[in-house]
């Protein structure tokens, strides 16, 4: 896990604004929007009330799968005790629920390339929150191919999401979804 680490770490810095990840084996930046962080504040404080103490969240933070994918999502599910050790990095195995945030750049890799990586390491759970498009993707029964399991509802509902660390309702009213976009729900 050390290489990966190291390799995402030089680039910690070089892209204010932008959200690095390695994907596919290159470094992806993708702009970041207001709707983007108003999303994951949202999420967050809408989840972390839900969380028994032996759980905590972790945002933007390096997860490695291989030398060539090394993911940060917007928020993700650990242990509390691993979280408090505050490192730059952690393996996927310690994942339980993972919340990614679609911005125009990161549509395939949240769709199609961390849904395939996500469920093939056994992360049990997966939600894409999309503004672009006013809905939210939750994911579940993971495979080697992808989540075999998967709900797309519109923002406005309570999302109920059922995972180890116990049941979490995600409200969706409210979420921001970007004026700009061409296929609101």
């Amino acid at each position: 896990m050390d290489r990966p680490r190291a390799q995402l770490a030089r680039f910690q810095d070089a892209f204010p604004g932008y959200r690095t990840e390695i994907v596919e084996g290159n470094v992806v930046a993708c702009p970041l929007r207001p709707s983007h962080a108003r999303t994951i504040y949202q999420i967050w404080s809408r989840l972390e009330p839900q969380l028994d103490p032996e759980w905590s969240l972790i945002s933007d933070v390096a997860i490695p799968f291989a030398e060539d994918f090394e993911f940060c999502p917007d928020l993700a599910v650990i242990p509390a005790a691993e979280q408090r050790r505050n490192l730059i990095s952690y393996p996927p195995d310690l994942v339980e629920l993972v919340v990614e945030v679609v911005s125009s750049g990161s549509v395939r890799h949240d769709y199609e390339v961390k849904d395939r990586h996500y469920a093939g390491r056994g992360i049990p759970n997966y939600l894409i929150l999309d503004p672009l498009r006013g809905h939210v993707s939750t994911m579940w029964n993971p495979g080697t191919d992808g989540y075999r399991g998967r709900d797309v509802v519109p923002y406005g509902p309570e999302v109920a999401v059922e995972s180890p660390v116990g049941r979490l309702m995600i409200r969706t009213d409210g979420l921001p979804v970007d004026p700009k976009a061409s296929h609101p729900s």
